[in-house]
């Protein structure tokens, strides 16, 4: 078995030039082996921890996915059952006849046919509030009417679905996201230091962005920190939209999250999906050029003939990159954090197969 010591050192090796990156593995059991390397903060030099806090940016979605099918598991939600009458923003869309037919299924499986605009600066402070869901749903939609595909017909990565689908989630309930998400997900697992924008309990991973990289000059102007060394130190943000890309929390408690999902759906006793419904989640039952999807769960395309077979959600965005990813066959799963925008996060999530069952 690798020891911490040089597990740290594999992912220094493979994860290329980046300020740190944190790693859990876990099984159906729990957590089978974690590591680090490198720093939360440059300036500081404040070790990398997988106890520090991180924007989980689009892995955010397979919480909202599992909340979703923990709601129709309920009875609340139904997954194909169409939701313009629960989203009357649906209006916005073109054809119309194509949007009165969007199901929850569709927006799991991103094949509602909607456009996906670039979110760069879907941002505010990460101590400030997001903005009213309903009026930045409206907003984003009145700009991006026009659907791409017929729903059903492919698959289109698509960060709006998950706007609708929290949307839909929020009509049928009554409750807000946020609400939902706590009592449904994070309190049950425990997750005492995960939430949205500030997190209460755990210090916060400063995130990095290349200095040369032009796309610093599409972040707002108030998120570009101070340089050091060829990074560009970014000031703590969150997402205006929660329920695609909202949460915040350590790699210790996505790894609750994420064993959950490898044990069938519960963890420590606590039952979130009952096991036929978290494994159809898994089941990749659409095909499309960048990636196939299930419910939630996706695998890139280029990787489909991978040995083993996995499943993952990335998340991704400026001064991250994160990985969830199971590979069923193995009883094994990994959570990886690291503050920089890009970086060999295939590599480094390998390595979990050095603690397959």
């Amino acid at each position: 078995m690798i020891t911490e010591n040089k597990l740290s050192a594999r992912i220094g090796a493979v994860a290329g030039k980046v300020p740190g990156v944190a790693l859990v593995v876990v099984g159906p059991e729990g957590i089978r082996a974690r590591a680090s390397t490198g720093f939360a903060d440059l300036s500081s030099r404040t070790p990398m921890s997988t106890e520090l806090a991180a924007p989980w940016f689009s892995m955010t979605k397979i919480a909202t996915a599992t909340l979703a099918l923990r709601q129709a598991e309920a009875g609340i939600l139904e997954l194909d059952e169409p939701v313009a009458q629960l989203v009357p923003q649906l209006g916005l869309l073109q054809p119309s006849k194509w949007a009165e037919r969007i199901t929850p299924r569709h927006l799991l499986q991103h094949s509602a046919g909607l456009r996906n605009p670039l979110p760069v600066k879907w941002v505010h402070p990460a101590a400030g509030s997001a903005p009213d869901q309903g009026h930045f749903l409206q907003a984003l939609l009145t700009k991006n009417g026009k659907l791409r595909t017929e729903p059903g017909a492919r698959t289109n990565y698509s960060n709006l679905g998950a706007l609708i689908l929290a949307a839909a989630m929020t009509a049928r309930s009554g409750e807000s996201f946020e609400a939902l998400m706590q009592t449904n997900i994070l309190d049950p697992l425990g997750m005492l230091n995960s939430g949205f924008d500030e997190v209460q309990g755990a210090d916060r991973a400063t995130g990095y962005h290349p200095r040369r990289n032009p796309l610093r000059y599409f972040l707002p102007g108030w998120v570009v920190g101070e340089t050091s060394g060829r990074w560009l130190a970014l000031n703590p943000f969150a997402v205006d939209g929660p329920p695609y890309g909202g949460l915040v929390g350590t790699a210790d408690d996505a790894a609750r999250f994420l064993q959950m999902h490898v044990a069938d759906g519960s963890c420590d006793g606590e039952q979130i999906l009952r096991p036929e419904v978290a494994a159809e989640m898994r089941r990749i039952t659409m095909r499309g050029k960048r990636y196939d999807l299930g419910l939630g769960w996706f695998r890139p395309a280029r990787q489909r003939n991978s040995v083993p077979d996995f499943v993952q959600h990335l998340g991704g965005g400026a001064g991250f990159f994160n990985c969830m990813r199971i590979y069923p066959t193995e009883g094994v799963g990994v959570v990886v954090i690291g503050n920089a925008t890009k970086y060999d996060i295939d590599a480094v999530a390998e390595l979990a197969l050095e603690f397959r069952s």
